[in-house]
């Protein structure tokens, strides 16, 4: 009998190890992000291969980051050279970020992909709009991938468009996320 009470308590005591066990912090070890400005007179495609970002499992936080100059891919280099300093001023405004947390809740200890929405604040050219974007998460072996698209309305971070351009750059510019994330 007491043998078998031994057993038990072992049994509680690893079991509830593992449920208070913290759950691990992320990088992001691979991240792209690319846009899509689809006008009637030009379509203008760029991406970033320097995505940064962290993502706290515990309290399901994210964040992340990309500096304006590393896109590339446009038509032209005046093309993304307007991009930069008409647009979206990257000298003033360096950097484009998503910080938030994750409304669901997700097994991250269980392989498979989840749908999820993550609320937050996305800043770019210095307006901060509150935003809910869906994304797609995916489990497998600890490591995490997450793939989102999304669109940006540019007059919500107050990004004019000249009339001289306005049938050359899209209003709404459409966004996909796709990064690869490890355990720090």
């Amino acid at each position: 009998m007491l043998k078998k009470l031994a057993v038990f308590i072992l049994l509680l005591v690893l079991f509830s190890f593992k449920l208070q066990a913290p759950l691990a912090d992320y990088k992001v070890s691979t991240g792209t992000i690319a846009f899509k400005s689809d006008a009637s007179l030009e379509l203008i495609k760029a991406q970033s291969n320097e995505l940064k970002g962290i993502f706290i499992a515990e309290k399901k936080q994210f964040a992340f980051i990309v500096i304006i100059k590393s896109f590339k891919g446009f038509n032209s280099p005046l093309q993304q050279e307007h991009f930069n300093e008409n647009y979206l001023e990257s000298n003033k405004y360096p950097s484009a970020s998503f910080e938030g947390k994750i409304i669901e809740d997700i097994d991250l200890s269980a392989d498979g992909t989840y749908a999820i929405r993550a609320k937050g604040n996305l800043s770019i050219h210095g307006v901060v709009q509150e935003r809910i974007i869906k994304a797609d998460i995916t489990v497998k072996n600890g490591n995490i991938s997450i793939k989102s698209n999304f669109t940006v309305l540019l007059a919500d971070h107050n990004i004019p468009i000249p009339k001289v351009v306005h049938e050359k750059l899209a209003s709404e510019i459409k966004v996909e996320i796709k990064a690869d994330l490890v355990k720090k």
